[in-house]
């Protein structure tokens, strides 16, 4: 199960399919996030699990890059 989180094609489809979709006028996550930013004034449970399930794959893609990172600075330190 590991593996699926840290695939980076799958979280990168992820992203581009259910984060974006659907794509027309606008990605659905962007229009939520203008509403929470806006002041959320209006938004009902299901809002919010919709904000959470089209987000979901962008937090396992900033999951993935931060453990890249670390990775990469974790090395670079053992090397030194």
């Amino acid at each position: 199960m590991t593996k699926f989180y840290n695939d980076w094609r799958i979280t990168i489809i992820l992203c581009l399919t259910l984060g974006l979709a659907p794509f027309l006028p606008e990605p659905h996550i962007l229009g939520k996030i203008k509403w929470l930013a806006g002041g959320g004034n209006g938004m009902g449970p299901m809002d919010y699990f919709d904000v959470a399930l089209h987000g979901f794959p962008f937090v396992l893609l900033i999951r993935l890059i931060i453990i890249t990172i670390v990775k990469r600075t974790s090395k670079a330190n053992s090397k030194d």
